[in-house]
């Protein structure tokens, strides 16, 4: 029998709607001029890339509800949905979702779908809604769950329910909270490093509901310079369609090029920053010195003496080390 359980997405749209005008409205009367903020034709490339999301994801369920429910069928193993077992599936499903993230961060070829996430270089509540639209390269990551007896209705509802909490963490206008929350929960400070284009930021923080996964797996990174939103090359575009598939073309582009079968393999599941060896060969040939002759080798070189600069010229200042890019 399916669970019956709301849809936690649809009953949270208004609160959604009303959260987002509130926050433009403050960055209205109380500006940051060190804050990401608003950007109009960013905000409405994120709305656009959220609508798209819902529609593809119907396509994309078509299949996958297939395989859940055949692996459910096939598995003995039956969880009731009871109020404590919920909040057992919540942790299990918070669980895999850090491992679904931290691998769509370091397999190219899933990285090509969660970059759409992180292709704004604000970070504002309508960055939560800026959805992949090829989200079919998630649902691996839950088979465990269905296997050991997870009504496939019931983890939805899970994943809803941690869509639904990662909303209000796309914000700048909440500081650090409380220690223990901090300790605890992935919070806005938490997920401002995750959305960081720094070194020291990339690939931390990948915690859904609860950041101890981060903690306990060596993922975590506390917040302690003002963040760099975007991607480490960022894109120069707000057309959807792009947004949704720039990475998969650039993945295309490097399959062409590649000279090799592993190094094919490496450009589509290695991590998206992978370059192959170089190949033998194609080092640079270390330059020969001229050979001198025994003529000009006889004649020792007239030494230049320099005479000292005058005490009234000023030292020339060292030149201003280059500024730090990304």
């Amino acid at each position: 029998m399916e669970p019956n359980l709301p849809d936690v997405v649809l009953w949270s749209i208004p609160a959604f709607v009303l959260l987002t005008v509130i926050e433009m409205v403050s960055y209205r009367f109380h500006p940051d001029e060190d804050a990401a903020g608003y950007d109009t034709k960013d905000a409405a490339t994120s709305l656009t890339m959220g609508l798209g999301s819902l529609g593809f994801d119907l396509l994309w369920k078509i299949p996958i509800l297939a395989v859940y429910m055949g692996v459910y069928e096939l598995t003995p193993l039956r969880v009731p949905v009871l109020w404590w077992t919920v909040l057992l599936m919540l942790l299990a499903q918070d669980f895999f979702y850090y491992w679904s993230h931290r691998g769509h961060h370091v397999i190219r070829i899933l990285w090509a779908c969660h970059v759409v996430h992180h292709s704004s270089r604000k970070f504002n509540l309508t960055t939560a809604l800026r959805q992949p639209w090829t989200s079919a390269t998630v649902w691996p990551f839950y088979l465990p769950l269905i296997a050991c007896g997870v009504h496939p209705a019931a983890l939805a509802f899970c994943q809803s329910a941690n869509l639904v909490y990662q909303f209000w963490v796309h914000t700048e206008r909440v500081g650090k909270l409380p220690r223990p929350f901090e300790y605890v929960l992935n919070t806005p400070s938490h997920h401002r490093v995750h959305h960081a284009s720094q070194g020291g930021y990339l690939d931390r923080n990948y915690g859904g509901i609860l950041i101890v996964w981060d903690r306990m797996f060596g993922s975590f990174a506390a917040e302690t310079e003002r963040p760099v939103y975007g991607l480490t090359k960022n894109i120069a575009t707000h057309n959807p369609l792009r947004v949704a598939t720039h990475e998969y073309a650039a993945i295309a582009r490097d399959v062409r090029a590649a000279g090799s079968w592993s190094e094919r393999a490496g450009r589509v599941f290695r991590g998206p920053g992978w370059q192959p060896a170089p190949r033998p060969g194609a080092e640079a040939a270390v330059p020969v010195p001229a050979p001198v002759s025994v003529e000009a080798a006889a004649v020792p070189a007239p030494v230049r003496v320099e005479a000292p600069a005058p005490a009234s010229v000023t030292a020339a200042a060292p030149a201003p080390a280059p500024e730090h890019t990304r």
